[in-house]
C-alpha cells in the first residue's frame, strides 16, 4: 500500500545535528528586555517563558525544536502561542468533565481579552503572550497585529475535542485543521509581521496536513485513554474509566467498513481500518504535495496555481502596501523565503506521513509516538535548501 501521489524520502545523511541550549533558549534575553506592562513582573514573565519552553519540550516536541528557525524578535510569542496550543488540547485530559472543559475554555477566552488588553491573568502562558505581543508591538513599531479572531478561533476549535465527537466528513475534518494548525501558523506570521495572500495560502495547506497528521497520530490515545488523566504537574484530576472514541470522518469510515466497537475491541486489527487511515493521511499528503507545487511554480516565475479559498474571510484582506516599506516591493517567493521558519512544521509531518506508510498505516504501532532521531537534521536541511 503507498501514497496515492506521495513518496517517502530516503534520508540523504547520516549525521545528527544537535541543537544548543543557545540556540534553542535565546529568547531569554528577549524577554528580559521586553517593555513591561502592569500585572506581570520581570520574574514572573522569565518564570513563564521557563515554564512554557518545558510544556513544548514534553508535550510538543516538534514545535520545541522547530523555535530555533523563527526569527528571534518573534520566538518568544511562538513559544507561548504552541503553549498555548498545548494547554488548549491538555483540556479534554486535564479536567473531569466536559462541563469543566468548557469553564476551562471560557477561561482562556477571558484571558485573551485581557492579554490583548496588557493584564494578563497569573498564568504562566498568558504571562508570556501579554509580554510577547507587548515586545513585538515595540520591537515592529505597532506592524505587528496580533488578531483576536484568531485565537478565538483556536479556543472555539477545541470544543469538538471535549466529547470526541466524530467529524461527519473529511471536509469537517480539514476544517479543524484550517482553525487549529493553519491558524497558528497564520498568528506566527502575523508576527513577523506579514500581510501575504501568498504566505497565508503556503500556511493554509500546511496547516491541514498538520492537523490531519495530529489526529491520525492522537487516535490510538482517543481510542484506549489512560484509566485515569493526570494534569501537568502530575496530580489526578478523574477517576474511573473514560470511554475511547475513533475520530475518524465518519464518511471514510462507511466507505472503508470501519465500525467503532471493532477498532475498539481489536485496536489495528479491526477491519478496513489500514485503509481508512491511509485515505485519510493521503489527504494529508496531498496537501503537501500541492505546496511543493506551489513553491515550484513560484521559483519558476508563475503564480501559485489556484486561488486562496479563504481569501476575504477574516484576517485575510489584503490591500496594497498594507504592511509599507520594503515588504510592499518583495516578490511572493521572497516573502516565502523570509517566513520559511513558519513553515517548517511541514518537515516534521511529511517525515511522520512517511513513517506511517513505512508501517503499512498501521496507527497503533508504538514507534509512530516516539520521536524521530532525524528530525532534526531534515529540518535543519530543509530550512538552509527552503524546501519541504
Amino acid at each position: 500500500m503507498s501514497f496515492l501521489r506521495g513518496a517517502a524520502r530516503p534520508c540523504r545523511a547520516s549525521a545528527t545535528w544537535v541543537l544548543s541550549s543557545r540556540q534553542l533558549h535565546p529568547q531569554k534575553a528577549l524577554v528580559s528586555r521586553s517593555r513591561p506592562f502592569s500585572s506581570a513582573s520581570a520574574e514572573e514573565v522569565d518564570g513563564a517563558h521557563k515554564y512554557c519552553v518545558g510544556l513544548l519540550s514534553k508535550y510538543d516536541r516538534p514545535s520545541y525544536t522547530l523555535s530555533t528557525f523563527i526569527p528571534p524578535h518573534a520566538r518568544s510569542f511562538y513559544i507561548a502561542l504552541r503553549a498555548l496550543n498545548v494547554s488548549l488540547s491538555l483540556i479534554p485530559d486535564t479536567t473531569s468533565s466536559p462541563t469543566i472543559g468548557l469553564m476551562r475554555l471560557q477561561f482562556w477566552r477571558d484571558a485573551v481579552t485581557k492579554v490583548l488588553a496588557g493584564s494578563p491573568p497569573k498564568e504562566p502562558v498568558a504571562i508570556l503572550l501579554a509580554s510577547a505581543i507587548s515586545d513585538l508591538d515595540e520591537r515592529t513599531q505597532g506592524q505587528a497585529k496580533i488578531s483576536k479572531g484568531w485565537l478565538t478561533r483556536l479556543i472555539n476549535a477545541r470544543e469538538q475535542t471535549l466529547t470526541n465527537d466524530p467529524y461527519p466528513n473529511i471536509a469537517a475534518l480539514e476544517s479543524y485543521a484550517e482553525n487549529t494548525y493553519s491558524t497558528l501558523m497564520y498568528l506566527t506570521l502575523s508576527a513577523l509581521p506579514m500581510a501575504s495572500v501568498t504566505a497565508d495560502h503556503v500556511a493554509s495547506h500546511i496547516g491541514k496536513a498538520t492537523g490531519i497528521a495530529a489526529v491520525l497520530r492522537g487516535l490510538p490515545l482517543v481510542a484506549f485513554p489512560a484509566p485515569a488523566a493526570r494534569s501537568p504537574s502530575g496530580s489526578s484530576v478523574s477517576s474511573g474509566p473514560r470511554q475511547g472514541a475513533v475520530m475518524l470522518p465518519l464518511d471514510i469510515m462507511a466507505q472503508t467498513g470501519v465500525k467503532e466497537e471493532e477498532v475498539l475491541r481489536r485496536g489495528a486489527d479491526a477491519e478496513g481500518l489500514r485503509d481508512a487511515v491511509f485515505t485519510v493521511a493521503t489527504r494529508a499528503s496531498d496537501h503537501l504535495i500541492t505546496v511543493e507545487q506551489m513553491l515550484s511554480n513560484l521559483r519558476a516565475g508563475k503564480d501559485v496555481g489556484h486561488d486562496f479559498e479563504h481569501e476575504g474571510e477574516e484576517g485575510h484582506e489584503y490591500g496594497h502596501d498594507v504592511l509599507g516599506g520594503a515588504q510592499a516591493r518583495e516578490s511572493p517567493i521572497d516573502e516565502i523565503n523570509r517566513a520559511f521558519g513558519v513553515f517548517m512544521p511541514a518537515v516534521s509531518t511529511r517525515l511522520w506521513l512517511d513513517r506511517l506508510q513505512q508501517y503499512d498505516f498501521d496507527v497503533f504501532r508504538p514507534e509512530l509516538l516516539r520521536s524521530d532521531w532525524k528530525f532534526p537534521w531534515k529540518a535543519y536541511m530543509a530550512f538552509k535548501r527552503k524546501s519541504i
